[in-house]
């Protein structure tokens, strides 16, 4: 079992890292592709960090997935949403 936590924690990390690596896909985009964005990502964080009874607080999450504090990742790398995003988001959102 040891191994296999290894290797998730390995896999998020290359995840992560992929993600930064790829700070031009906005994450209303991961939302209309897979229904999950950095945000989720900080979140799940949270709350898992919950059950195991560890408090991070979402400012902490969030900076593990951006790699920056999430204000300064927004400055630096968030590009206002295109009508054509809003109006997918908004569609698929409909729907749950």
């Amino acid at each position: 079992m040891d191994k296999e936590v290894e290797i998730q924690a390995a896999v998020f990390r290359r995840f992560l890292a992929h993600l930064d690596s790829r700070k031009d896909v906005q994450n209303i985009d991961l939302m209309n592709l897979a229904d999950f964005c950095r945000n989720c990502l900080s979140k799940w964080t949270v709350a898992e960090a919950e059950k195991l009874g560890v408090d991070v607080d979402i400012e902490t999450a969030r900076q593990q997935v951006y790699g920056m504090p999430y204000s300064e990742w927004k400055e630096k790398h968030q590009l206002p949403a295109t009508p054509e995003q809003l109006a997918k988001f908004n569609e698929l959102n409909a729907k749950k």
